[in-house]
């Protein structure tokens, strides 16, 4: 079903009862779809390449919708210090200078700004923030050649791509296991963004791409290096993609769709979203023989590593984790459940303490003082409650399917451990004080309710009856 200039809808597909066959994704072209065609090549078929394309880079109109993506997503400034609001300022001056620098070539990217960012399970992620003006670049870049290589990419890809996204990677996770899949290679590349090959990377790129031009930008992005923090001093970039900038991710999935591609002429049931994976099979001799194939392409061709204590052969009933959730059989019901993994409880730990600060100065509230009325005129309050909602209502809609396994929570449902949380820190917040006092008795469920606190036990009520959607990107 056509969706756009040179793309097309997938489904993925599951072997009747009785195919000894793996999983399979078929392409979906009209009314009548070929699964023997779509199994069998290595890679789609190629008409011609693209020529002349940096013009369609820089012209008005696409460099235009470019500084409108990048004001709508904010962000920091970069090592020049320009925020969106100063280039806002002269938007319509800086993006002529800007097209006409990459007219005569002589545009060169900034480095970028290396900040590190805290991991839930310890440690520091480094994240590279380009100048606004460099990031318009990347992502009038990006809005010229992904519909280009949207028609090559293979539908084992769900990360970054129109269509597509979470959901529709999980979805077929879901299938899969209801299709009795008993073993997963649960995958883990190591340092993927900070050890991908540019010559290789720009050879993918030039599979599709003939324009010199762009590929010469496209080095000049790769090779801008890194400014690190605190220091006046520029690394260099010989490897690696920097995390932060709007076309990073397109070029990740150009680098492993060589990945997507020789799994599925192998018949596994590859599922990647960006540099996660995972494999279903029938067998764990099958499993091994994918993990080996995958080892086969990233280490030996692509250059890359898979993580020796991230990437394993689990079975189904033992669990493995994927996109922030740990799947796992109940050994007493034998069910297939799925819950937030580790990881991302102590990721929705930390954004709601991020939400909630006890300030060093703040003078604890007396009880006389905890009253409803008093509360809900206290503008520090209303402030923390609205930060907290808006980060609830996103939560919630990715993990709503979760299900309950801890013991304590079973009758309350599986969101209620989150909420107690929530509403411990809430009145923290409010009173200066941890632990449990006369706060705990006065400030109740009922009296957060009334300062408008969102409860997820309410949130997934509501979407199991049907009255519950989306929350948009202003909330």
């Amino acid at each position: 079903m056509q969706i756009g200039v040179g793309q097309l809808t997938f489904t993925f597909s599951f072997p009747e009862e009785g195919a000894k066959d793996g999983a399979q994704e078929t392409e979906g072209n009209g009314s009548a779809a070929s699964v023997a065609s779509a199994a069998v090549r290595s890679k789609p078929e190629r008409k011609r390449k693209w020529h002349s394309l940096i013009d369609k880079v820089y012209s008005k109109r696409n460099l235009e919708s470019a500084w409108q993506h990048v004001a709508a997503n904010r962000g920091a400034a970069g090592v020049d210090g320009v925020t969106i609001g100063r280039f806002a300022e002269r938007a319509e001056e800086r993006l002529a200078q800007l097209a006409e620098d990459l007219r005569r070539k002589t545009y060169r990217p900034q480095p970028v700004r290396r900040v590190n960012i805290p991991k839930s399970g310890g440690g520091e992620r480094p994240l590279g923030i380009p100048t606004v003006r460099d990031r318009i670049v990347q992502q009038a870049l990006m809005q010229v050649l992904q519909p280009i290589f949207e028609a090559v990419f293979n539908t084992r890809s769900h990360g970054f791509r129109p269509e597509r996204g979470c959901a529709t990677a999980l979805d077929v996770v879901e299938r899969a296991l209801s299709y009795g899949y008993t073993h997963v290679v649960d995958a883990d590349i190591q340092t993927f963004f900070d050890t991908v090959d540019h010559e290789k990377l720009l050879d993918a790129v030039n599979e599709e791409v003939a324009d010199g031009s762009v590929l010469r930008l496209i080095r000049h992005i790769l090779r801008a290096g890194v400014q690190l923090p605190e220091a006046a001093r520029t690394e260099p970039t010989e490897l690696g993609t920097p995390q932060g900038g709007p076309l990073s991710p397109l070029l990740a999935n150009i680098y492993l769709n060589r990945l997507d591609w020789r799994m599925m002429q192998a018949r596994y049931g590859l599922v990647r979203y960006a540099d996660d994976f995972v494999i279903f099979t029938k067998s764990e001799s099958e499993a091994a023989e994918a993990l080996r194939l995958a080892q086969e392409v990233l280490e030996g061709e692509l250059g890359l590593k898979l993580h020796p204590e991230k990437t394993r052969v689990v079975s189904v009933d033992t669990g493995f984790e994927f996109l922030g959730f740990h799947y796992f059989r109940d050994p007493k019901t034998g069910v297939q459940c799925k819950e937030v993994r580790h990881k991302s409880v102590q990721r929705f730990r930390d954004a709601i303490r991020q939400r909630t600060p006890r300030l060093r100065t703040q003078r604890r509230v007396k009880e006389k003082h905890a009253t409803l009325r008093r509360l809900a005129r206290n503008k520090r309050i209303g402030q923390i409650i609205h930060s907290v909602n808006g980060f609830l209502r996103g939560w919630h809609w990715y993990f709503k399917s979760i299900r309950a396994r801890t013991p304590r929570f079973e009758k309350e449902g599986p969101f209620a451990q989150f909420d107690y949380f929530v509403r411990r820190r809430v009145r923290m917040a409010i009173t200066g004080r941890v632990g449990s006092g006369w706060w705990t008795v006065r400030i109740t469920n009922h009296v957060l309710q009334s300062l408008g606190l969102l409860s997820l036990a309410e949130l997934n009520m509501k979407y199991q009856q049907g009255q519950l959607y989306a929350p948009t990107r202003k909330d």
